[in-house]
């Protein structure tokens, strides 16, 4: 293993971390300053939340229901993209934080809790910095947890993750009218790569008792392996996308396969009610199997799975706090500088570049308030951040292609040369990136066509301490069920999403105050740490945990 002797930015101070191959400090004294860093910390979010942060879950929280809850089980997170990936640069090796809220809300739980972390290592220099078992401690500077990598074949990854998972089931559970393709090749790989990560789970749990969380619909077999060789072990799956209604899924040829994959696991997890009821619909129609729709259970062959709601958060304290240090009002004003936005308002939208997030619909909104309302004009200024995605599928392709002819075509009918309508910028923005856009906007845009949660939404009230923002919803979000104040459209009406854009941006000052406090006290209340106890404490609860404590109620 080569030891990288790179810096990586500490994400709250601004500062430099230390790097990986200096030396530690004494047990005391780190003791001590530890001690001192969560003082302080715990001060800060205090000012940056002020009483938002009373009854928050936080990190320590969540560490301390793990030791209760699960005893002596060690917990591992399986997801196919890893959470630090590690990139060969001119001036060595550098570590940078997986793009997305997922990763990032992912990796708070996993530094409370001091999981094993199982991914998919992508980046070019992901294997020098491991040991001959593909694991390596991470975040750097302040070791928390492992994570251990696994190597795909470059065909079979291309199979299994492009083709599979984003040209079949993620059209299959996104009902915004682009059909799944059903590719016999492309499932037995799917297959093989379930197979691969059940493998390197097992092999760093060894014979220990364990609590397995799969992520997502990569993994949607990988239970079935797990269970077949460790029947002992305790697994949950969290199903972050949509579930779609039985009637959508009968399409999908491994129907019965996925369903049976699904129910190896103790527990099913969704965003919200409605995605968990599809799921108990689906499955009666396909199995034959028993519904407790009172317990939300089903029982099929001996075995019973539960399934529950969990709304996901990212971790709100984080992210206020960052945004209420210098940094980020200084990185506001460099964007307003570099763009040349002059004292106009800012609407932004931040996503993927994905057909599911509502980019083209959002874009025809804007065009159709300035069309009808000559005075914003030169006053309002559009920002959006379309990260490139899947540029390998036709479909990503033709709508890159698409918000490019209608960010140009806005910008000849509204802009100039010294003041373009849209700025579209297709590049990742980390974590600290993004923050300053935040808090720049007064009014964001999250427009998804359908979408399980939709955590930039929860991320930028997270990030407005001053209460000096506003936030235009799609209702096929999941964030839409908790978020009633921001101010919701829906991306098919060109006229109502052009309407509640105006809206936004003349909100009276003291209802963007309210509304926003409102939201925030929604975030806050439910941050990522509630998420990640309330799944362990319902493990325990329902006896899901092989020697874990067994509270007194019965199963």
């Amino acid at each position: 293993m080569m030891a990288p002797s790179y810096r990586i930015p500490n994400l709250l101070s601004g500062t430099a971390g230390p790097s990986y191959n200096s030396k530690l400090m004494g047990t005391a004294k780190t003791d001590v300053a530890r001690r001192v860093r969560q003082a302080l910390t715990r001060m800060a979010n205090r000012q940056a939340l002020g009483s938002e942060v009373s009854d928050q879950t936080t990190s320590d929280d969540l560490a301390r229901a793990a030791r209760g809850y699960l005893g002596d089980a060690q917990i591992l997170i399986a997801s196919n993209r890893e959470p630090y990936q590690h990139v060969q640069t001119p001036s060595g090796i550098e570590v940078v934080r997986s793009p997305g809220g997922l990763a990032s809300a992912l990796d708070s739980v996993a530094r409370a809790t001091g999981a094993t972390w199982i991914a998919q290592g992508a980046a070019d220099a992901d294997r020098l910095v491991c040991d001959e078992e593909g694991r390596v401690r991470v975040p750097p500077g302040n070791e928390r947890y492992t994570l251990k990598r696994l190597w795909l074949e470059p065909e079979t990854r291309a199979l299994e993750y492009r083709r599979f998972c984003n040209g079949c089931l993620w059209p299959l559970c996104h009902i915004v009218y682009v059909r799944p393709h059903f590719v016999a090749p492309r499932w037995r790989a799917y297959q093989e790569v379930n197979e691969q990560f059940a493998e390197a789970i097992l092999s760093s749990l060894g014979a220990r008792p364990g609590l397995v969380l799969l992520q997502d619909y990569h993994l949607g077999l990988c239970a079935s392996a797990l269970r077949a060789r460790r029947p002992d072990l305790s697994i949950v799956m969290f199903w972050h996308i949509p579930w779609p209604n039985r009637e959508v899924f009968r399409t999908f040829p491994w129907r019965r396969e996925l369903l049976e994959g699904l129910l190896a696991c103790d527990l099913v997890g969704f965003h919200i009610q409605y995605h968990a009821t599809n799921f108990l619909d689906t499955v009666a129609q396909e199995l034959e199997s028993h519904i407790d729709h009172e317990r939300f259970a089903i029982r099929r062959r001996g075995r019973k799975t539960f399934v529950r709601t969990y709304p996901i958060s990212p971790d709100a304290a984080e992210i206020s706090l960052a945004a209420s240090e210098p940094w980020a009002a200084r990185g506001a004003e460099q964007v307003r500088e570099q763009l040349r936005l002059g004292d106009a308002q800012v609407v932004l939208g931040v996503d993927r570049l994905d057909y599911t997030k509502g980019i083209p619909e959002r874009i025809a909104a804007y065009e159709h308030l300035l069309e009808n309302h000559p005075e914003l004009r030169g006053r309002v200024a559009f920002i959006q951040i379309a990260v490139p995605s899947r540029v390998d599928l036709p479909e990503y392709q033709s709508l890159a292609v698409t918000v490019e002819e209608l960010t140009a075509r806005l910008n000849r009918r509204f802009g100039s040369a010294d003041r373009p309508a849209i700025h579209l910028i297709t590049r990742n923005l980390g974590f600290r990136d993004l923050i300053p856009y935040y808090v720049l906007a007064d009014v964001a845009v999250v427009s998804a066509l359908h979408d399980g949660m939709n955590l930039v939404a929860k991320e930028y009230v997270a990030a407005k301490v001053q209460l000096d923002g506003a936030l235009v919803l799609s209702p096929f979000t999941g964030a839409a069920r908790e978020l009633d104040q921001a101010i919701q459209a829906s991306p098919y009406d060109t006229e109502a999403l052009a309407a509640a854009i105006g809206r936004a941006l003349t909100l009276d000052p003291a209802e963007r105050a309210r509304r926003m406090r409102a939201m925030r006290e929604v975030v806050a209340g439910q941050n990522i740490y509630d998420w990640a106890r309330k799944i362990l404490r319902d493990a325990r609860r329902l006896h899901l945990v092989s020697g874990a404590p067994r509270p007194g109620a019965s199963r």
